[in-house]
């Protein structure tokens, strides 16, 4: 615990000229006192002591956290336990926390970088199937960012979208934004369902991805363009995140994700896991440095790209893998 301790205090006052630094001291810490990534570098006949850099770090599939828990200590160190939300007969995924509050502090942090205070937001949540059932990261991350912004009017819905059109239409004209925070499916159900909706100024709407199996895939572009049309904004803002990352992404429009801080994205072979892409795309591996005490090196299966300007474009799903319940929108 004590080592969780100073990686929180690290990660508070963290400089990212010293991401590599720090990357390699969690590594070398996770490579001894994780079981799970300590069999998988083994199986791999992988040194830790060799690695030097970024690059040479292995990742962990994300399908490990669906089998074994993927903890840098013993359980009953960790407070609780994220799970992923999945549909009918998939395994969920399992990532113990050691600080509910610690990981809640760092989500807002993450978010007021990108867009300012919470408290300049009123904070509507329309997080249907999230809500319908327990552990979900996401709901837990909505509900300190209502209790944060000190509103009144922020709050979460399911399925009540004339109260949800009411209470936005009172506030159309307040000095506050307005964040809209919606699983896919509920934000497009809400687009279709042809109930009058007058241009808000201060609005934002925000998808989180996901169908939950209510509707059919679609491409982002056709989601996107139909919640523009409706809601009548110039974008949809999205956020990346999972229940095995701690750290979230945000972007504002397009699909393009701003990587924070604590994050590092690299690209790998979409055809060798272990061999970095020299084509536009792949693979997304991720550095997570606040999945200090799980696995900070996750191989997802998301295809993206790094832009000129070093942001995260995701693509998608690879072919063949399984649909994640809070899945990415194809490209």
């Amino acid at each position: 615990m004590q080592d969780f301790k100073s990686f929180s205090e690290k990660l508070r006052d963290f400089n990212k000229s010293d991401f590599e630094k720090l990357a390699l001291e969690i590594f070398r810490f996770q490579a001894n006192a994780n079981p799970v990534y300590q069999k998988y570098l083994q199986a791999r006949k992988i040194h830790p002591e060799s690695i030097f850099a970024l690059e040479e770090i292995p990742f962990l599939p994300i399908r490990f956290f669906k089998e074994f828990p993927v903890v840098s200590a013993s359980l009953d160190s960790f407070e609780g336990e994220f799970t992923s939300s999945g549909t009918t007969g998939m395994i969920s995924s399992r990532h113990y926390f050691w600080s509910k509050d610690w990981y809640l502090e760092h989500a807002l942090r993450l978010f007021e970088h990108e867009y300012g205070s919470i408290k300049n937001f009123h904070v509507l949540a329309l997080l249907p199937a999230y809500l319908e059932r327990q552990g979900s990261s996401l709901v837990a991350m909505a509900d300190y960012f209502i209790q944060q912004s000190e509103s009144s009017h922020s709050g979460f819905y399911l399925y009540n979208q004339d109260e949800l059109l009411r209470k936005l239409n009172e506030l159309r004209n307040d000095d506050r934004k307005v964040l809209l925070l919606g699983v896919t499916f509920a934000l497009l159900d809400l687009a279709e369902s042809e109930k009058d909706f007058s241009t808000m100024e201060n609005l934002i709407v925000m998808e989180t991805g996901g169908m939950k199996g209510r509707r059919k895939e679609m491409i982002r572009e056709e989601v996107h363009d139909i919640l523009k049309a409706y809601f009548q904004v110039s974008t949809i803002h999205s956020e990346y995140g999972m229940t095995e990352l701690m750290s979230q992404a945000y972007s504002k429009g397009d699909g393009v994700y701003t990587i924070p801080d604590c994050m590092h994205v690299l690209i790998r072979d979409i055809n060798d896991p272990f061999s970095w892409s020299t084509r536009s795309q792949g693979g997304i591996n991720v550095i997570d440095l606040a999945n200090f005490h799980s696995c900070a090196f996750i191989e997802t299966q998301d295809l993206g790209r790094i832009n000129q300007k070093g942001e995260l474009e995701v693509l998608g799903r690879i072919d063949n893998s399984e649909i994640r319940g809070c899945n990415l929108l194809v490209q």
